[in-house]
């Protein structure tokens, strides 16, 4: 309770030294709480050094006294547009009431005279991750991994991988993740006593489990889930053949780098992948435009795939 006060009244600063002066009633709506306990604030914040003037009647309302004045090149006009944009993309794959919040504030902090920029630069550009066909169900998973993420405390569900083997899991939660539009946990799995990578759609029966757990020192900022991803004894180097309808995607996902041209135009391409049931999934999304040339036990697997496939749509 204490945070949220000292975070109401840091941003009540910030307002009213952005504006001329302000309504004791807009900022009780704008709070979510009442005059009076935003008139107990404005004492606080008096005592703390800040000079408020308050003035009654029609015209009145609060504001800071006009000599005062706090600085605020720590944070330029296109730095608030930067961040405001961000937090508008970032609502758009998960949007806890905070991200609302602080938008708003920002808002606030943007002088009338360049109310216009804002909008204009707010709207320039949109980032949307979000999955086609996002599910309510898995909107209310990744609220309550978060809260139990808050709560610090494991939760157990059943998970099925990529082999299509459905397991039990038990975990300490660390972090969600959104990767390429999918939402994945990042997680200390207590059956494999080391950390794991869970893709949510792959999560069913979550329960929040009374068990707390004491947070382990992770760096997020060295994306230890590629890290873990391109470990060298998870690769396979593949050789593969690219036709001209797969040379443009091979591109995005390798580098322009990987295709190599010889003398008949022929195109072929270097990557290396983990070695899993994920592989031969990701390389038959290309259909006839690839053909695995190396290693032969891949391209023997791709053969087999096709083979039950073909089996399959011939009954």
């Amino acid at each position: 309770m204490r945070k949220m006060k000292l975070e109401r009244m840091l941003a009540m600063v910030m307002l009213l030294i952005s504006k001329k002066q302000v309504q004791a009633a807009d900022l009780a709506d704008l709070f979510e709480v009442s005059v009076r306990t935003i008139y107990r604030d404005i004492d606080t914040i008096s005592r703390a050094g800040i000079p408020i003037v308050t003035s009654q009647g029609a015209g009145g309302g609060i504001s800071v006294m006009e000599t005062y004045r706090l600085e605020r090149e720590w944070l330029k006009e296109e730095e608030l547009f930067a961040i405001a944009s961000a937090l508008q993309s970032i609502s758009s794959m998960y949007e806890p009431a905070s991200h609302s919040a602080a938008y708003q504030k920002i808002k606030h902090l943007i002088p009338d005279q360049a109310a216009e920029a804002f909008k204009r630069e707010t709207e320039k550009w949109f980032i949307d991750m979000t999955a086609w066909g996002q599910t309510e169900d898995q909107k209310a998973l990744r609220e309550n991994i978060s809260d139990a993420i808050d709560r610090s405390s494991t939760i157990s569900f059943t998970y099925t991988n990529a082999n299509g083997e459905t397991l039990l899991r038990e975990t300490e939660p660390y972090t969600l993740v959104c990767k390429a539009g999918r939402w994945y946990l990042y997680a200390y799995c207590l059956v494999r006593n080391d950390f794991r990578f869970f893709k949510l759609s792959r999560i069913k029966d979550m329960t929040i489990l009374h068990q707390s757990f004491m947070r382990k020192d992770i760096q997020l900022e060295t994306l230890p889930w590629d890290v873990n991803w391109y470990r060298k004894d998870r690769l396979t180097e593949l050789v593969i053949l690219v036709q001209p309808g797969a040379r443009q995607r091979i591109s995005e996902w390798f580098g322009h780098d990987s295709l190599q041209f010889d003398e008949n135009e022929a195109c072929r391409a270097v990557i290396s992948l983990p070695e899993d049931q994920w592989l031969i999934g990701f390389l038959l999304q290309f259909g006839k435009d690839i053909e695995v040339l190396e290693p032969l036990h891949i391209r023997e697997k791709v053969k087999e795939t096709i083979f039950h496939m073909q089996k399959i749509y011939e009954t």
